[in-house]
């Protein structure tokens, strides 16, 4: 990727919130991955007109553009799919920001898509390339688990537009299925009050040995954003991770990640790898829903 790119590929943001305004960042930075790039402009239902110089153009435009070959999608997570779908339908490559899809049958959908467009579709996971992460995955490599939680914390979340918690909190999902193998479901619990604005999801799961692992997602008003786990090995115990610095352009390097494999540059074998965790996580998720909704 540090050679001088033959052609850039033309990229538009759709949704310009937080996620959003940090990928037009990275975009207008001179990094080697945005010099493959080229912002042509930004999609949203707000009428902004433009940000720092970049116009803002409409969803049809962006869709029917020559010039448009990438979609980063960074919209709240109910939309995700549908833009997904309309933009691989009109031919483009396709970055979201987790999770993909709220329903695993549609993210395979929607995969089966790409590969028949030929196009890279690309799920972000930055909670994989955190310094924390990856002084965890150094300190469980080798070790026998004998059990393990993970309690996460945070204000309320709108379900509407991001998802059941299963699938709002699917980074934490994913942290525990990269440390520890593939999981499966022993039992869910939702604790719910609307009026208050809180919940508390409580997951029990099971690694291929049978180790118990738990994961819990607690949301409310006053609830800081903070992590708490504890992993118990035959080895001896961790509990929570020390402060191991700053997490530094993570969504940049997310976007290196998203040009080598517009770039050719991923084996089968990586890619595949990647889209079958991606869909145990959805698939795990979509699980602990109806545990926790049963349909009436």
């Amino acid at each position: 990727m540090n050679a001088e790119p033959e052609r850039k590929f033309g990229v538009v943001v759709v949704g310009v919130g937080r996620a959003g305004s940090v990928r037009m960042r990275d975009l207008q930075n001179p990094h080697p991955s945005s010099a493959f790039l080229n912002l042509i402009g930004f999609v949203s239902r707000r009428e902004l007109g433009s940000i720092d110089g970049v116009p803002q153009i409409s969803l049809e435009d962006a869709l029917s553009s020559q010039e448009v070959e990438v979609a980063y999608i960074c919209t709240e997570s109910s939309s995700h799919e549908d833009y997904i779908r309309q933009f691989l339908n009109a031919g483009k490559h396709v970055l979201v920001e987790y999770p993909m899809t709220l329903s695993s049958a549609a993210a395979r959908e929607l995969w089966e898509l790409a590969e028949q467009k030929g196009k890279v579709l690309h799920e972000e996971h930055v909670e994989l390339l955190m310094e924390e992460f990856a002084f965890l995955k150094k300190e469980v490599v080798g070790k026998d688990l004998l059990k393990g939680s993970l309690l996460f914390t945070a204000g309320p979340l709108e379900e509407e537009r991001f998802g059941f918690p299963a699938f709002s909190g699917i980074s934490r999902l994913t942290w525990l299925v990269s440390l520890f193998g593939e999981l499966s479901l022993v039992s869910a619990t939702l604790e719910q009050r609307k009026e208050d604005q809180y919940m508390k999801m409580t997951v029990c799961l099971e690694t291929e040995n049978k180790r118990p692992l738990s994961w819990i997602e607690e949301k409310g008003p006053g609830l800081k954003r903070n992590r708490y786990l504890s992993f118990h090995f035959k080895s001896g115990s961790l509990e929570n991770v020390p402060n191991v610095g700053v997490n530094k352009n993570i969504f940049l390097k997310d976007q290196n990640i998203f040009v080598q494999k517009l770039l050719g540059q991923f084996s089968e074998k990586e890619l595949a790898a990647e889209k079958k965790r991606i869909l145990h996580c959805l698939g795990l998720a979509e699980e602990i829903r109806k545990h926790c909704c049963p349909e009436k």
